[in-house]
């Protein structure tokens, strides 16, 4: 993924990954299509699978995951993906080591 400090923020950084949501705008009406079909897969598919991990290990995520219990499990997923490309990005931006079950 090269040096991550280049992106700006952390929707750049979702929508590079494909963990942000696809949006269709046409004039007034807009309409939200899910993943985004074009970026990297493979980069998006390790996140996700970090993600299950993620839930398995790190108390704060396994939270995060049993609060939106009830919807669309794959759909939680790529939520717990997102929080923790969020994660990376900070540890990367802030040179701090990542710790499991912190918060701030």
């Amino acid at each position: 993924m090269g040096d991550l400090r280049r992106f700006s923020s952390l929707k750049h950084l979702a929508g590079y990954v494909g963990l942000a949501p696809s949006i269709y705008q046409s004039g007034v009406n807009s309409k939200s299509m899910g993943m985004n079909p074009r970026c990297h897969r493979l980069i998006r598919s390790y996140f996700v699978e970090a993600a299950w991990q993620a839930i398995r290990t790190d108390p704060v995520m396994q939270a995060y995951y049993r609060q939106h219990l009830g919807k669309d499990v794959k759909k939680i997923i790529v939520k717990v993906a997102h929080k923790l490309l969020s994660r990376t990005l900070a540890v990367i931006k802030t040179k701090t080591p990542y710790e499991i079950g912190v918060i701030s």
